[in-house]
């Protein structure tokens, strides 16, 4: 359980690019919505 906790906390504490990294190597077909949803420009 302290691993999981750990864990948790290393990725909450990581940056918003560092996070999307790690979800396309566990999901490769996983899409961000948030730019189609709000319009905006992707910063990547």
């Amino acid at each position: 359980m302290t691993h999981a906790i750990e864990r948790k906390k290393q990725i909450k504490g990581g940056s918003r690019k560092k996070k999307l990294e790690l979800i396309e190597t566990m999901s490769s077909e996983w899409r961000d919505l948030h730019f189609e949803l709000t319009s905006s420009k992707s910063p990547y």
